[in-house]
């Protein structure tokens, strides 16, 4: 038997999917109304295919509780928040989860860290536990996740996964529980190497990111369309340049290259540079707005409006969101006066003066910053009317009142 500890955006998902290919789960998390939703055969949150993968889960005798159980193997994928002002890991929930197993966990048991972890926090956080304990007997492994909100269920199905183990034959075995429904490449490797490899495989995507949005504010200055300056450079055979946007958000890409920064904070300069860019980008949108206010002679704050409040389309995932970033500068650039927000995916209230249906959102606004390309206005700027759009994602098109990056 599995038990899964961390029933949210990663560990619900890897629980669902193992059930609903023959495996042995139960799912373990703290949050008793999460449990109560689950257990009343709700899902907790919106992914393409979760709710029908839910059902699968939920026939084959999927099971969900507060309390850990005893059982050969565990998978702990809690959340593993940083420190934003010396951008190291903090390993907290990590750590009490990694304790609790340990109470229960029997001889020869298994310990599964799928929580994304700066390179050596096995060795500085989890190892020593085992040492404490006196638990000499539990393998570890790290298996990183390497799934995006909005396309969970095909990745999980389909993308590579890296097991890393102290011992091979260790690797193996939990290798082949990941391939009860893992099409892709299974790589067993040590720990170490495990947790480095998923560090780098976000880093090196925040940097190409980071490229592409120097390169707007370059075309910017210089007069010219980026987007047909990266439509045209890549056609090049060996260029593939990404397109630039309002900032980066979710769980992975802005927080897991900070681990490298902070850890080795006198070598990881480039990828510090490249961090601050992309951070630098919200408030250059905001910066977009002002300038488009000012040359329309718009001066009340109270008419933008902010568009998309998730950290892409298509998902209900707020974390890290470019909105939120850009949303904490506002107040003092916008006059003190909070916008009006809107986001179709987010029901509940996240912000302040956030309102939830496009009607109530549009009344009043002369100007409309679309910072999330959701499919109810991807391609489709007469859904804003004839207002002024400040359009950072390149979501709506070209026209005469929109201003892209």
């Amino acid at each position: 038997m599995v038990n899964v500890i961390g029933l949210g955006y990663i560990g619900l998902p890897t629980a669902l999917m193992m059930a609903s290919h023959g495996v042995e789960v139960v799912g373990t998390d703290y949050n008793k109304e999460l449990v109560d939703t689950l257990n009343a055969g709700h899902t907790t949150f919106k992914e393409e295919g979760l709710d029908e993968l839910f059902a699968a889960a939920l026939k084959a005798g999927i099971k969900f509780t507060n309390e850990y159980q005893v059982c050969d193997t565990y998978i702990v994928s809690v959340p593993t928040p940083y420190d934003k002002l010396d951008k190291k890991i903090d390993p907290c929930y990590v750590v009490a989860a990694c304790k609790t197993v340990l109470s229960v966990a029997p001889k020869g048991a298994t310990l599964v860290i799928e929580s994304t972890i700066s390179p050596n926090t096995v060795d500085r956080f989890v190892r020593p536990l085992l040492e404490e304990a006196g638990r000499g007997d539990v393998n570890l492994v790290h298996a990183p996740e390497r799934i995006i909100p909005g396309n969970m269920v095909y990745e999980l199905l389909h993308n590579n996964r890296t097991i890393g183990a102290d011992d091979p034959e260790v690797g193996e075995a939990v290798a082949k529980v990941y391939a009860s429904f893992c099409q892709g490449e299974i790589s067993v490797t040590d720990i170490r190497t495990a947790e480095m490899t998923k560090v780098v495989e976000n880093t090196y995507r925040a940097v190409n990111i980071a490229f592409s949005n120097e390169l707007a504010k370059i075309c910017r200055i210089g007069g010219m369309d980026v987007a047909e300056v990266i439509r045209i450079a890549n056609k090049h055979p060996r260029v593939s340049i990404l397109n630039p946007g309002p900032g980066v958000g979710g769980h992975c890409i802005p927080v897991d290259p900070w681990f490298l920064v902070g850890d080795y904070p006198e070598t990881a300069n480039f990828i510090r540079l490249a961090l601050q860019t992309n951070a630098s980008m919200p408030e250059y949108v905001l910066q977009r707005t002002l300038d488009a206010m000012k040359e329309h002679g718009i001066t009340d704050a109270a008419k933008v409006g902010i568009y998309g409040l998730t950290y892409k389309e298509d998902v209900d995932d707020v974390r890290e969101s470019p909105t939120l970033q850009m949303l904490d500068s506002m107040e003092e650039h916008l006059c003190g006066h909070a916008v009006k927000v809107y986001d179709p995916w987010v029901e509940r209230d996240v912000v302040p003066n956030q309102v939830h249906s496009m009607e109530e959102f549009l009344d009043g606004l002369e100007v409309v910053v679309v910072m999330v390309g959701h499919s109810q206005v991807k391609g489709r700027p007469e859904a804003f009317g004839n207002r002024i759009l400040i359009d950072p994602r390149n979501v709506c098109g070209d026209g005469e009142k929109v201003y892209k990056l």
